[in-house]
Parts: structure tokens; sequence; C-alpha cells
């Protein structure tokens, strides 16, 4: 059975630091692209950084997060550093197959608040 479950959430004052894990488990990581994607209340859900099969990764922060992977753990985790107040939403992990077919799956999220 698939399972990826966030995890490392928490409150974080601004410019500081938080990294996030999802672990996961009932398929093989490391044919799958992960990604974390995020929502804020009233917002649409954006992506926030990716990671292919081979490793490559790419964010939408400018830097200031990091994805990296680990297979031999099933795990996926988010680096967070400056963080900012606009930070402040549910992240959520993806794991995505395109071939032979598509395939996603998704976790439950976890809350990321950025308050002073």
């Amino acid at each position: 059975q698939v399972h990826l479950v966030e995890s490392g959430g928490g409150l974080v004052q601004p410019g500081g630091s938080l990294t996030l894990s999802c672990t996961t488990s009932g398929f093989t990581l490391s044919n799958y692209a992960v990604s974390w994607y995020r929502q804020a209340p009233g917002k649409e859900r954006e992506l926030v950084a990716s990671i292919n099969s081979a490793g490559y990764a790419a964010d939408s922060m400018k830097g200031r997060f990091t994805i990296y992977r680990d297979n031999a753990k099933n795990t996926v985790y988010l680096q967070m550093n400056s963080v900012k107040p606009e930070d402040t939403a549910v992240y959520y992990c993806n794991a995505q197959k395109t071939a032979p077919f598509r395939r996603d799956y998704w976790g439950q999220g976890t809350q990321v608040t950025v308050s002073s």
C-alpha cells in the first residue's frame, strides 16, 4: 500500500530555518520524481521544488529552499532557509511517474507557520 507522510512542520521565526521530511512506502521511490507543493488559505496550490529520478533538482524559491532525496531511506527532504511570513502554508509531498502511465501519489500535508 502506498503511503507518503510529511513531517517537520511547525512554527518558525522569520529568517529562520526548517527542514521538512516526506517518508514514503509501497513503491520504488528511485523511479519517481518528487515535488513539494504548498497551499495557503485562499490561495492556489503552488509548486515549491522538484527532484527527478536522476537527482536533478529545481526550486521556485530563488535558492532559499533545497530539495534532496535519500532513496535508501525512502525519504525526500525540503530544507527551508531564510523563511518569510509568505511561506506560511500547508506543504505537500508528491511523487510522480509518467511511464508507462501517469501515477501521482500525495501525502496529507504538514503545516508551516512563519511568524514573529
